[in-house]
């Protein structure tokens, strides 16, 4: 194994906690996002920072290139619209969330498993979301989630055989700065319908994502693990 690991939206939230937990046990990251100017551990000699906005799909062959080998993808970055409406969301805003949410990491999941297959092993964890379950005011970010939830079983299927496992975590809200886009009173709906009465906090989260990424068994493959203390219980 290589040891090396990307994180994408590796600067904050979710993404800088997996990042944190990656180190722990001396991992090589590589942390993508759009900005890294308020990024804690910038000078930590085990991160490798790329700003990159993953927007921008015709530059992404680049990007890899850049990375270079990896034993791990997580596909961590997102974001999210609420407001648009169902009907008044630009064209481009349509573009723009897709290809960040969805586009992506499908396109980082197929040019990344190149170099997994050739060495049989690679584990890749996307992080989606409740909202590509239950569905979200914000239509085109519950969309790219849900899509991201079927393409962790798509490629679960294709790669498997080569040694590669994909799993995905779809967290309910998570106290993050995506929550400056969320209203207080959408906040507080949220917060009823959790037993424990409150959202997760981001290292929770990367909690799962590690353990998706390193310890589960072979079998966990294809999975969508649910992360909302019990919120939507299938």
């Amino acid at each position: 194994m290589l040891n090396r690991v990307l994180v994408t939206g590796g600067n904050k939230g979710i993404g800088l906690e997996v990042v944190k937990k990656f180190l722990e046990v001396d991992y090589e990251v590589i942390a993508v996002a759009r900005d890294f100017s308020n990024f804690p551990i910038k000078n930590n000699p085990k991160v490798k920072t790329i700003e990159y906005d993953l927007s921008n799909m015709k530059d992404l062959k680049t990007l890899v290139k850049e990375v270079g080998e990896i034993d791990i993808l997580v596909n961590n970055a997102g974001y999210m619209q609420p407001k648009y409406t169902y009907d008044n969301y630009p064209l481009e805003a349509k573009e723009h969330i897709m290809n960040v949410d969805l586009y992506a990491p499908v396109e980082l999941i197929t040019l990344f498993s190149e170099g997994m297959k050739k060495r049989g092993y690679g584990r890749i964890v996307n992080t989606a979301s409740i909202a590509g379950q239950i569905g979200h005011p914000d239509i085109w970010y519950g969309i790219a989630k849900a899509g991201l939830i079927n393409a962790t079983k798509i490629f679960a299927k294709l790669l498997g055989s080569h040694g590669i496992i994909v799993n995905c975590i779809a967290p309910s809200p998570v106290e993050t700065d995506m929550q400056k886009d969320n209203s207080e009173e959408r906040k507080l709906e949220f917060k009823k319908a959790v037993p424990c009465g409150r959202f997760a906090q981001p290292d929770e989260a990367a909690e799962v994502i590690f353990w998706l990424a390193t310890d589960c068994p072979e079998y966990v493959n294809g999975t969508t693990i649910d992360f909302n203390n019990g919120s939507y219980v299938r």
